[in-house]
């Protein structure tokens, strides 16, 4: 599997992190907008702010970063400016975020292969769907195990101006550290949202503990397998 890649590109949630998605995204929009309703604010405004700045970040055209899309979004659904909420954002993914933690279930091998890439001498990239601010990435990263500080870089929306499935997400990572496809090989589990990296010519090694495949399309990756499959491999 070796050849000249010197790069990982690793999917989180549903890869390095066991999780039913779905499942969890309910969890997270109910939480929030329980959290939100008990600081008085009015939760239909947030959640409607919340779903349009979500969907503005997936159809990002890289124009601005995710976050400052978001907020340009939240901001005219909701009718509430940034300074008005951004404490009590903070504050959410400080605190309450954490009891998401229930819904997810770490990959036995998550640190562990993380840790054999970078001891095998390549770096380290978490390529992590960037919806998310930085503070409740890292704290997905900890559910699954794996120290934040052992990836080269993490995907956030405060440092990404695309989002997955559309492959210009992948393709800011490599312009940003000059990779060529024939450096990178992307583990993850979703069929389009990481299989998409390869129109870019990068392979992909798509997990199967936690596979996604929404419109049940033929699977046409480079390799699949479990996620203990490609640990053994990987060299």
């Amino acid at each position: 599997m070796r050849n000249s890649m010197k790069t990982v590109l690793f999917d989180l949630d549903g890869t390095l992190l066991h999780m039913d998605i779905d499942e969890f995204v309910k969890a997270y929009f109910k939480l929030l907008g329980k959290t939100f309703g008990q600081k008085g604010y009015d939760v239909e405004r947030v959640m409607k702010g919340l779903g349009a700045g979500l969907e503005a970040m997936i159809k990002n055209n890289g124009s601005a970063t995710n976050e400052e899309v978001f907020w340009h979004v939240f901001t005219q659904y909701s009718n509430y400016q940034l300074a008005d909420v951004e404490e009590d954002f903070l504050s959410f993914y400080t605190h309450e975020f954490e009891n998401c933690a229930s819904l997810a279930a770490k990959n036995p091998l998550a640190d562990a292969m993380v840790k054999k890439c970078k001891a095998l001498g390549y770096q380290v990239i978490l390529a992590t769907n960037p919806l998310f601010p930085r503070i409740a990435t890292q704290q997905r990263i900890r559910w699954a195990g794996c120290d934040p500080e052992d990836f080269e870089w993490i995907t956030t929306y405060e440092n990404s101006s695309f989002s997955k499935p559309n492959p210009a997400y992948f393709k800011e990572i490599m312009d940003r550290f000059q990779l060529q496809a024939e450096d990178c090989i992307m583990i993850g589990n979703d069929l389009d949202e990481d299989g998409i990296i390869e129109t870019l010519g990068v392979p992909c090694y798509l997990t199967t503990d936690c596979l996604i495949n929404k419109h049940g399309k033929e699977i046409q990756v480079k390799w699949q397998g479990s996620f203990e499959e490609l640990y053994n491999q990987i060299n």
